[in-house]
């Protein structure tokens, strides 16, 4: 058996060879050569490059949590208004990365649309499955999205709570003060007034009872002023309470709206799906009635010539 000779070299001189007749030069046979081996990495779609964008703010957003978790959640780190800035940021943050997901989803939507064909049919499996995948890869960045925002509703949560823990002992001590204001004006009145008749008693009635008229008065509107404003105290407070416990409130309804906003137009894009399903099915079922009846005359018309047939061979025997 003859011996097998490894002629790859030889290839590769007639392939030189055969690129400098046409023109090609050292470098451009390289270039080319290196192509085979390394090739290019392919261009990215539009929507991967926007879906890699969104996913990219997802994860800011993500850090930028995990950055300022201390100092949304701790009193003595920050202020109000800093805690309110980082609300602020993380609220555009959301918005933005919502309007990119919406933007996705709406391409998906036209290439769909523009994928079917005259009859509503839907084009190839190569582009149903592509179509289906970028499905997947929007759902998976709102789930992604929404655990973010899930982290966020749980420390301002936490916030709201030492927001209605701060304002309810405070409330508990200015009841507890107002209290004792009350026991010691008391107190203090009923002193003053037995001091009172024990000097109207040692004193002139006539040269004294004006001037104690006069301070019962100034006592008694004291008094007065200072029920008033303990009850405006206290229902400011309530109303401060009432709100932090409103605007908690409200958040987690927007949220709940979000979720129900994006169950609605899963639900919405399921029954489109089934309706074309129905249609689809229409069409067969009227294909399969025509292709029966059409059948159907032509085995009338099978046995009719058959009959025929018959009856001739026997009249022409």
């Amino acid at each position: 058996m003859s011996k097998v000779r490894d002629r790859t070299e030889d290839f590769k001189d007639v392939a030189r060879r055969s690129a400098l007749s046409l023109g090609y030069d050292e470098s451009k046979t390289a270039a080319l050569l290196a192509s085979f081996i390394m090739h290019k990495p392919r261009q990215r779609s539009g929507f991967t490059r926007a879906a890699l964008k969104t996913l990219e703010s997802i994860g800011t957003l993500e850090q930028f949590l995990m950055k300022h978790k201390k100092d949304y959640v701790d009193l003595h780190r920050t202020t109000e208004q800093e805690r309110d800035s980082i609300e602020h940021e993380v609220t555009i943050f959301v918005k933005s990365c919502k309007e990119q997901i919406d933007v996705l989803r709406n391409s998906i939507n036209e290439e769909d649309a523009n994928s079917k064909g005259w009859l509503g049919l839907k084009g190839d499996n190569l582009n149903a499955d592509t179509i289906a995948h970028k499905h997947g890869v929007v759902l998976i960045l709102s789930e992604k999205l929404h655990s973010v925002t899930s982290q966020f509703d749980q420390l301002r949560a936490i916030r709201f709570q030492d927001a209605i823990n701060r304002v309810t002992p405070r409330r508990k001590r200015k009841s507890t003060t107002k209290s004792n204001a009350a026991e010691a004006s008391a107190s203090s009145s009923l002193d003053p007034d037995m001091k009172r008749d024990s000097e109207v008693r040692d004193s002139d009635v006539s040269q004294t009872a004006p001037v104690r008229v006069q301070e019962q008065l100034l006592d008694n509107e004291t008094r007065a002023l200072q029920v008033e404003l303990n009850c405006l105290l206290d229902s400011v407070q309530e109303t401060e309470t009432k709100m932090v416990e409103m605007s908690a409130l409200n958040h987690l309804m927007s949220t709940h709206v979000l979720q129900q906003a994006q169950q609605i137009e899963l639900l919405y894009e399921q029954a489109v799906e089934a309706t074309q399903n129905v249609e689809l099915g229409n069409k067969e079922l009227t294909q399969a009635i025509q292709r029966n009846s059409s059948s159907r005359t032509f085995l009338l018309l099978f046995l009719f010539v058959l009959t025929f047939s018959i009856l001739f061979l026997d009249w022409y025997s």
